[in-house]
């Protein structure tokens, strides 16, 4: 199962636990479970994030075939909408598969995570 770890975390923090895992890494010389994780450095993003958790729901749970059906689904309006979806997937929570359908460009939206998780130990 695909897990997504959200923490709240500052610059220093974030690179510390990355050369860690890389330790840990270079130590197992095997398969290592990969760790899916997105470190926020400011409180705004986070609360975005928090804010608009449901429209990843949507996602995942109903698979829209595009940000126009998504917008459907969600009632948003679908340019406001396509701005969170572009910040989504800058942080890495949201890919975009683009397709031609009856010669239009499709975006569609997907989550590829099957659980996610709030790590905000202080």
């Amino acid at each position: 199962m695909k897990k997504l770890v959200i923490s709240l975390k500052t610059p220093t923090e974030a690179l510390e636990d990355f050369k860690g895992a890389l330790i840990r890494a270079k130590k197992k010389k095997g398969n290592v479970e990969p760790h899916f994780e997105i470190a926020f450095d400011n409180k705004q993003d986070f609360d975005r994030f928090v804010k608009n958790i449901s429209v990843l729901i949507c996602i995942q749970a109903l698979k829209p075939r595009s940000v126009y059906e998504l917008a459907k689904i969600t009632g948003m309006d679908q340019s406001n909408l396509n701005k969170l979806i572009l910040f989504f997937e800058e942080i890495g929570a949201v890919k975009i598969r683009e397709s031609k359908v009856k010669g239009r460009a499709v975006k569609t939206p997907i989550v590829e995570y099957q659980k996610i998780e709030f790590d905000l130990a202080a």
